[in-house]
């Protein structure tokens, strides 16, 4: 039996972001759902962690869990926290929900040593095959929702997105790209074959441009 999107999506940020992060750490998960992955760290590496969610459902999950969490965006959020307070910052799968987010990674950089950034490759092929041969968005487990339901959303693509890394010089200490079912390793033409990315990023020396 297949897994859920939800499971394999799961799967690759535990042992991909927990790789990364290092016993002790202090992290800050912004858009942190449900505080699986924050919990996940907090057995596995014994960090201290501290989530941010808009969804008040989601952020009682977090307190039922233990996890220190604030409601609220993840912008105004940042805000409250002085310069390199963590030492690392997560925005897994949220990304595309975030009303500025060029401006949420410039803050992240600023919060946080490290940054790890995970998301849905729109550039896909298989999404690129539905719009050029059907002539509407893909529906699937990843994309359930028709257009007059789905919220608003970025639709970011890994050409896009490490495209305006390279433009404010923001280094990208490692980039990891997983196939369509999100666990095979895809090393060739990203851009198109990989279906989720997740990237280790750090500032420049000095602030990270507009």
């Amino acid at each position: 039996m297949s897994l859920k999107r939800t499971t394999v999506k799961r799967e690759a940020d535990f042992q991909i972001i927990t790789g990364w992060i290092e016993s002790h750490n202090r992290v800050l998960d912004l858009g942190c759902g449900r505080g699986i992955l924050l919990e996940h760290l907090k057995n596995d590496k014994d960090v201290y962690g501290v989530g941010v969610d808009v969804n008040l459902d989601k952020v009682k999950s977090c307190v039922k869990r233990g996890v220190p969490v604030y409601q609220g965006d993840a912008e105004s959020i940042l805000n409250e926290f002085d310069d390199a307070y963590f030492d690392w910052v997560i925005l897994s799968r949220t990304l595309q929900e975030l009303i500025r987010p060029g401006r949420v990674i410039r803050e992240a950089l600023r919060v946080g040593r490290n940054l790890a950034v995970s998301f849905v490759n729109h550039g896909f092929w298989r999404n690129r095959a539905s719009v050029l041969l059907t002539g509407s968005r893909i529906r699937n487990e990843v994309f359930p929702q028709s257009w007059d339901e789905s919220p608003p959303i970025n639709q970011v693509t890994v050409h896009d997105f490490e495209a305006f890394c390279d433009a404010r010089g923001i280094h990208r200490a490692a980039s990891i790209y997983l196939g369509g079912d999100w666990r095979t390793p895809c090393r060739r033409f990203p851009n198109i074959r990989a279906g989720y990315a997740l990237y280790h990023l750090t500032s420049p020396n000095g602030p990270v441009l507009e």
